[in-house]
């Protein structure tokens, strides 16, 4: 994301500001033109806490599956939790083969930075293309996609050497990059377009462009379901709900005031958790009926969520503070914030396989921060090239990804 108080020197905000400028003219025209076509088409119809450790109900995760074989409907025993796959250490197969590493894109340069979670250090640098936002596990778990936004492409990275694994893949505009929970489609975030590309998930044909009145589309989770999602506008003051079965909008929330940032569902699946950067904190959002019913201030620039291995606390970090906040998803309450020593721009991340490590960019220092997420305390700070954004740990735990730097189900 792109924050309005970034600093002057950010050249790569810069660059996306005026692309967002050029092409909003356009965009608009675009959302008119669908809307016209769609009305047509339808006319006639402070505390520690301990490591997560597995869920004692889980045995093993399943392989990866194909999408014909993955239930999007939750049906477990018991409380529904969305992340019963995704507990500490449970790995598929396809997962396990993979080099533990930590993948950091520099957002203002083009490349992104490899390293080791047991050293502490970067042990690699590959080139990948103008301004790379996110580095994104594909639905399979066998391929992580650089976005490489302003160069308008992907860059695969076979997580089992660490390495590009062929020549990128021309995609217009990926911010972002998200897959269906049915593995059926990834969608391409295309931000300054507002636009959301349903393509193939493996050779990324378009399948159908989604234009949305989202200025700054940027974060999207799906229903427990897996029958909708909904993504943050971080440009403006409302978040947008897509059908996933029509690939059409359903609606728009306004909270006013607000600037979306990520957005997490709870382990029940009741509960949509959204970062506010302009707010400080973070909107509950029921998922039932798309309404907010909650705020927790966290922080200034509220930013990344993520829940811990064992689904108790939600990780919020909060840029503008240099904190890091554990939500309580069962009270729905602060149980604990983490100051960074001296200061810090904690960004975008996630937990270590095992759940003992938060690793997260430090945006506007040039570093990757390691915490202990027994107490909170900070393990490393390990310098990297320019503005450290979306960087992805893995492998993950989890039957498959739905995209971003691993939500995993």
């Amino acid at each position: 994301m792109r924050p309005s108080n970034r600093p002057a020197s950010a050249s790569s905000h810069r660059r996306r500001q005026l692309r967002l400028v050029r092409t909003i003219a356009v965009s608009a025209i675009i959302v008119v033109a669908a809307g016209v076509v769609y009305l047509i088409a339808n006319r006639s119809g402070g505390g520690s806490h301990t490591a997560s450790t597995p869920p004692s109900t889980a045995a093993t995760a399943a392989t990866a599956g194909t999408p014909s074989s993955v239930k999007t409907t939750t049906t477990v025993d018991g409380p529904v939790n969305i992340y019963a796959a995704a507990g500490a250490n449970m790995l598929s197969p396809v997962a396990r083969a993979a080099l533990p590493r930590i993948y950091v894109p520099d957002s203002a340069g083009d490349g992104i930075d490899v390293i080791d979670p047991a050293t502490f250090k970067v042990i690699a640098h590959y080139t990948t293309g103008l301004d790379p936002q996110h580095v994104v596990p594909s639905w399979d778990l066998k391929t992580l996609y650089v976005t490489n936004d302003l160069a308008n492409s992907l860059t695969p990275i076979n997580p089992d050497t660490g390495e590009p694994a062929g020549p990128n893949i021309p995609v217009a505009d990926p911010y972002n990059l998200y897959f269906t929970p049915d593995g059926t489609s990834a969608i391409v975030v295309a931000e300054a377009q507002q636009r959301l590309d349903f393509r193939d998930p493996h050779t990324f044909a378009l399948q159908k462009a989604l234009p949305v009145n989202c200025p700054g589309v940027d974060h999207m989770d799906f229903s427990a379901d897996g029958s909708y999602l909904i993504a943050t506008c971080e440009f403006t003051d409302k978040l947008v709900k897509i059908d996933l079965r029509t690939r059409s909008v359903v609606g728009y929330l306004v909270m006013p005031g607000s600037s979306g940032q990520d957005i997490k569902l709870d382990p029940t699946g009741k509960i949509f958790y959204v970062a506010d950067m302009h707010l400080g904190g973070v909107h509950l959002i029921d998922a039932a009926t798309f309404r907010q019913i909650g705020f927790i201030p966290t922080g200034r620039d509220a930013h990344g969520l993520y829940p811990s291995r064992n689904d108790k606390y939600l990780y919020v970090t909060n840029r503008g503070s240099g904190t890091i906040t554990l939500i309580d998803f069962a009270t729905r309450t602060v149980a604990a914030t983490w100051t960074i020593p001296g200061g810090g721009s904690p960004d975008m991340g996630n937990v270590s396989a095992d759940g003992s490590i938060l690793w997260v960019s430090g945006r506007y220092n040039n570093v990757v921060y390691a915490f202990d997420t027994t107490d909170g305390h900070l393990l490393a700070k390990i310098p990297v090239g320019p503005e450290p954004h979306g960087l992805s740990v893995w492998p993950q735990p989890g039957r498959y990804s739905l995209g971003h730097t691993g939500i995993m189900r």
